[in-house]
């Protein structure tokens, strides 16, 4: 049905006034819609990411722990109250009812060194739980640009699917032409209307991921379940192999290792702590009571009583089977397994960066072979088209140029996509993607 053609300039009245709200309706949305790019996505992250919010609580609860051990040295203060009620023969010496209050001071005058080394032991704690936030850091920070790059390449798959489905959609309608004429079979024509449905559902799909993978990367930076951004970036830029074989050790940058290393430093001072066991402890007491009852005070009558008392106490270990010895032992034994894992996750991680290395490289070299596979494509399509119009191939011949073109710009996307993707893996193996 036509739409009638009403006013001074032609304009359909009614048509201009619904149009007027849509337009209004798109600029919203697309207002609405945040827009953010690599380098907001690395900050959402370190600021929002909800196992870099657990481990920073790790830290405050390490911090809690140090500040516990800054009163080891001080001395104790405790206080009671307590009431009593006795029977013959005590109650001939004390009253029947009574209420007893008492204060008592200890200190620590001498414990084998076994308080500045759990000082010591519990700033390592800190440190190690430090360690382990950077650690979350890195991998948080690898998942997000791994996201990132994943919405890139889905967006640019979903661009490069409608362009395909015009050069389906030109070569149908060239093909429904001619078929109308009785030029050529409907199998011929059939043929693209497959390939056109196929790829209909491919971009589904592709829009689909699309959907998922925004909401993954929302996870990640912190905004769960939040679709309402945009992603504007391309795979553009230089894709160019690395110069030169990362250098010898370069693993020891790894916060890993820095873990690792802190780990052995703290069963150090966990060994130590052990072997304090064996030297004598020195410890003094001080304390005051009051008794309040009946004829309390035995030697004056009165109803209280007041005294102190004072202890200096000394202990020496003299035998105890070995079980001291055993445990120094154990410990020995858990340091060399850690030296062990140190040694073994230095290996590993040499063993990561130069897979790292070898993928960035392979990515590159892919990228130039899959230009030149574009290039040719193209240069296929366009003979194919021009040939069809004369009349000297057919349409099966330009649909399946029509699909190498597709499959080699998909290639390129990929290829291009793996690099960045690669590229972030391989600072992270060096210790360099913050």
């Amino acid at each position: 049905m036509k739409l009638s053609i009403t006013g001074k300039r032609g304009y359909n009245t009614n048509a201009s006034s619904l149009l007027v709200p849509i337009l209004l309706l798109m600029a919203f949305v697309a207002q609405a819609q945040q827009s953010l790019s690599l380098q907001e996505i690395r900050q959402l992250a370190t600021e929002h990411n909800r196992k870099i919010a657990q481990a920073q609580y790790n830290i405050k609860a390490a911090e809690a722990v140090q500040a516990g051990t800054k009163g080891l040295n001080k001395p104790q203060i405790d206080g009671s109250v307590s009431a009593f009620h006795v029977g013959k023969p005590l109650s001939s010496l004390l009253p029947s009812v009574g209420v007893s209050p008492s204060l008592t001071v200890s200190q620590a005058i001498y414990a084998g060194g076994k308080i500045k080394l759990g000082q010591s032991a519990a700033a390592k704690g800190v440190e190690i739980y430090q360690n382990q936030k950077t650690l979350t850091e890195t991998q948080v920070l690898l998942q997000a640009e791994t996201a990132y790059w994943q919405i890139v390449s889905l967006k640019e798959k979903i661009g490069l699917t409608n362009r395909f489905i015009v050069l389906l959609d030109s070569l149908d309608q060239q093909l429904s032409n001619s078929f109308d004429a009785g030029l050529i079979y409907k199998n011929d024509l059939l043929r693209v209307r497959v390939q056109r449905n196929e790829t209909a559902l491919n971009l589904a799909k592709a829009e689909d991921g699309l959907m998922l993978a925004k909401l993954s990367l929302a996870q990640i930076i912190g905004m769960p379940g939040d679709v309402n951004y945009s992603i504007n970036d391309s795979v553009s830029g230089t894709f160019r192999p690395l110069a030169s074989e990362p250098l010898p050790g370069i693993a020891e940058n790894r916060i890993e290792i820095q873990m690792l290393k802190t780990t052995m430093e703290a069963q150090q001072l966990q060994k130590e702590i052990l072997k304090a066991d064996f030297k004598p402890t020195v410890g003094l007491l001080f304390g005051g009571f009051t008794g309040v009852g009946k004829k309390m005070n035995f030697t004056t009558g009165e109803n209280t009583l007041s005294s102190y008392f004072g202890m200096l106490s000394v202990s020496v270990p003299i035998w105890d089977w070995g079980q001291k010895a055993s445990k120094v032992k154990e410990q020995s034994y858990r340091m060399d397994a850690l030296q062990s894992q140190i040694d073994e996750t230095k290996e590993l991680l040499t063993l990561e960066v130069q897979e790292a290395y070898s993928k960035l490289n392979q990515s590159a070299r892919r990228i130039s072979l899959s230009y030149a596979s574009v290039i040719q494509a193209e240069e296929n399509l366009r003979l194919s088209t021009d040939r069809f119009a004369a009349g000297t191939v057919t349409g099966q011949d330009v649909l399946e140029a029509q699909t190498l073109w597709e499959q080699a710009n998909s290639n390129i996307i990929d290829a291009k996509i793996a690099y960045k993707i690669n590229e972030a893996a391989y600072r992270k193996a060096i210790g360099d993607i913050k």
